[in-house]
């Protein structure tokens, strides 16, 4: 299939994909900045969705979701509320912030058949937040199967500016792993020209490092995807499993002159 390239000063090769809708685990908190201003808390939205077109996939209750800060991890499955998100099964949590620092909430979802990919989906995913200034902890990695651990910090961030981050598999890096972006179009104003610019794709360097920079403020999803060296059985036959590493960063919109 015929690829449209672009050039950018990034580090990383910038492609449009194909015009088939890419998939993404979604946390979106209600602030990821939270200030004594905001109240003590922080509405968490949870959902297996395509973002940019907000259409929504079932979100079967995850096999772990938590969240980590001052590097202890608090098991919140429990706490998880059903909600229906972009009309298909998701949740949703308000969670108390009672000291300040970096807070990652972080899910594994159930295996997602997709039967357009023959394949399973796992999207292990996360999100940073800040409370109260201190932003201690912005580059904490959590150890889970993939993730991306953010270079740049993964909140207070202008629009345009760039977000690095690495990917991992195992707690390695991935050299040239192929990074999917794709924007949380949340009031559903944003259009494009065409369907191949719905999702874009970086290509990691050699050292499984990302640089992407946003047109526009809001939230963005990462997920760097990759095949698991296992499969999982569907139908009586061995069927491959896609691995996610997705994080979800807000840029906000630029104020200055």
């Amino acid at each position: 299939m015929k690829r449209h390239f672009i050039t950018a000063s990034l580090a990383g090769l910038l492609c449009t994909t194909t015009p088939a809708l890419a998939h993404y685990g979604m946390i979106i908190p209600s602030d990821p900045m939270i200030s004594q201003e905001d109240g003590r808390s922080v509405s968490l939205t949870m959902s297996f969705s395509h973002p940019f077109e907000l259409a929504g996939m079932t979100l079967d209750r995850p096999v772990s979701f938590s969240v980590t800060h001052e590097g202890e991890t608090t098991d919140l499955l429990g706490d998880l509320n059903d909600a229906t998100v972009m009309d298909e099964q998701g949740y949703t949590l308000d969670f108390p912030i009672d000291r300040p620092g970096t807070y990652i909430f972080a899910m594994e979802p159930q295996p997602y058949w997709e039967p357009a990919e023959d394949a399973f989906i796992i999207h292990y995913t996360k999100t940073y937040l800040t409370a109260y200034g201190d932003d201690e902890g912005w580059d904490t990695e959590l150890g889970l199967k993939t993730e991306i651990v953010p270079l740049s910090k993964p909140f207070g961030l202008w629009e345009h500016n760039v977000f690095q981050g690495i990917v991992k598999m195992d707690g390695e890096p991935v050299p040239y792993a192929e990074v999917e972006v794709e924007f949380f179009n949340e009031d559903g104003s944003a259009t494009v020209p065409d369907e191949l610019m719905i999702t874009q794709t970086v290509k990691a360097d050699a050292d499984g490092v990302f640089t992407y920079a946003p047109p526009s403020d809001g939230w963005w999803g990462f997920a760097a995807l990759n095949t698991a060296d296992y499969t999982l059985p569907q139908d009586g036959e061995d069927k491959a499993v896609e691995l996610g590493a997705v994080i979800w960063v807000h840029f906000e919109e630029w104020t200055g002159q």
